[in-house]
């Protein structure tokens, strides 16, 4: 039986930023709620990203799933592909035994009255757009009016009870993937990160353009950091 389709924007292991342990980072291309000051404006694009089967998105994953404690699955927008989602994590659900979590921008009442189906196959969602006026100091989360569900029993033994309303503490870390001259983060930063990267760069005297770009590729990008 196929299980349909879903356009992705790019696929990554190890992530250790976003979320529990090190996991596989799925990025879900095009988004209807084009969140002003997000971060991957590059994945807002429909017509951008790669259109996959969600067999061949299960096959480019399996690869990494022995070594993996998780999957994180961002964007973009995921709940704009409800039926690819679906497909998704109801066949990663069979074949491993990590904790999923998802990022939405849409907010939890209406995704938990509109897609039980899908919820119910995830361990953790962070729900809601992201806004800079809300501030930027509880963890996991972009903005502070982003709320954090746990929503299985493995959720709640990996991640703190309180993580709805824990603050950051300490530094924040990044993944960095490299792809020639490209550069792909994976990660929470702070408010203040752009101007920062840019001038610890140019103390060295290197340039960095953070602007969104099409890439030239024809295939998914798919990123293992071996470190």
């Amino acid at each position: 039986m196929r299980l349909g389709s879903i356009t992705i924007s790019r696929a990554h292991f190890p992530v250790t930023t976003l979320g529990f342990g090190r996991r596989i980072g799925l990025w879900i291309q095009g988004c209807s709620i084009r969140c002003p000051g997000c971060i991957d404006r590059d994945t807002w694009d429909f017509a951008g990203g790669w259109k996959v089967t969600v067999e061949e998105l299960l096959a480019l994953t399996r690869k990494w799933l022995p070594a993996a404690e998780g999957i994180t699955i961002t964007g973009g927008e995921p709940f704009d592909q409800p039926a690819g989602l679906l497909a998704l994590v109801q066949s990663l659900r069979r074949e491993f035994g990590g904790d999923i979590l998802a990022f939405t921008g849409y907010n939890h009442e209406a995704l938990f009255a509109k897609y039980p189906a899908i919820v119910r196959h995830l361990d953790v969602l962070i729900t809601g757009p992201f806004d800079a006026s809300a501030g930027q100091r509880l963890y996991l989360r972009g903005s502070d009016n982003q709320r954090v569900f746990l929503l299985s029993p493995k959720a709640k033994s990996r991640y703190p009870a309180d993580i709805d309303g824990r603050r950051w503490e300490g530094p924040r870390h990044l993944d960095f993937f490299f792809d020639g001259t490209d550069a792909f983060m994976a990660g929470i930063p702070k408010p203040d990160f752009p101007a920062t990267l840019r001038r610890g760069l140019t103390s060295v005297n290197l340039g960095c353009n953070l602007a969104p770009h099409k890439s030239a590729r024809k295939e998914p990008l798919a990123f293992e950091c071996r470190v």
